[in-house]
């Protein structure tokens, strides 16, 4: 297979809109596992200074115990940052109790979101995440600095790259049990969205972004490998 079709690289595949914009309309993915509080989060995100807020998620598989939940909960509390949490309907009773009505002030709690829409938004300070490559994928591809917290497969190496590699965030330390304490959860926020590197994280997290537009974009390195496959396809067809 190999001889006649190489492996080709390409991507990063996030909609057109998100990076060179030049394919119209194509501004999803088209698919939601659940339906997203669309509106009620960019209303909210949209009267939030610039690089304010914390987006949460775990994406649509990962579960947190319900100590990692609590812990989760108070740390965000602690940062005295907004807060934009995405927990599914099935994870909602492991929130603390009175713990949304408690933060009504800074956080915003809903069950799923159009997570580019809330990572391309000029409110979004940094992005809480597992690590898994999709989330990844797109918070590099729009710049956003991560805060890493990983839970399992391929989300520990990813969580690494994030962290000494591409340095565009910090990974949240577990202790000996494997929970990351809020403790812990406040210091890293703190850490990307006011700590010494922070300019350092936005610098890297921008140099990404300019690196996947460029790649996309018309004579970019996967425009180029796309071209090379369909030719490689037409050749085999003559």
């Amino acid at each position: 297979m190999e001889e006649r079709f190489p492996v080709k690289t390409i991507g990063p595949t996030v909609p057109s809109m998100y990076l060179d914009k030049k394919v119209k309309g194509d501004n999803a993915y088209g698919l939601n596992l659940w339906n997203p509080n669309a509106g009620t989060c960019m209303k909210w995100l949209d009267v939030r200074p610039n690089a304010s807020v914390v987006y949460v998620s775990f994406g649509s598989i990962a579960a947190l115990g319900p100590e990692q939940m609590e812990e989760l909960a108070w740390g965000l509390k602690g940062s005295n940052n907004y807060f934009l949490w995405v927990v599914r309907g099935s994870e909602e009773n492991k929130l603390p109790n009175k713990f949304v009505e408690e933060t009504r002030e800074k956080g915003l709690v809903v069950n799923w979101c159009h997570q580019l829409e809330v990572l391309a938004h000029k409110a979004l300070g940094c992005f809480l995440t597992h690590c898994g490559w999709n989330s990844t994928l797109e918070a590099l591809s729009l710049g956003v600095p991560l805060v890493a917290m990983p839970q399992w497969t391929d989300q520990p190496t990813n969580a690494k790259y994030v962290e000494e590699v591409w340095r565009v965030g910090v990974r949240a330390k577990a202790d000996e049990k494997g929970i990351v304490r809020r403790e812990e959860v406040e210091l890293s926020i703190k850490e990307v969205m006011e700590g010494e590197n922070r300019e350092e994280f936005k610098r890297n997290a921008s140099k990404w972004r300019e690196l996947a537009i460029e790649a996309v974009d018309e004579g970019g390195s996967s425009d180029k490998k796309i071209a090379e496959f369909v030719a490689i396809l037409n050749k085999e067809d003559k």
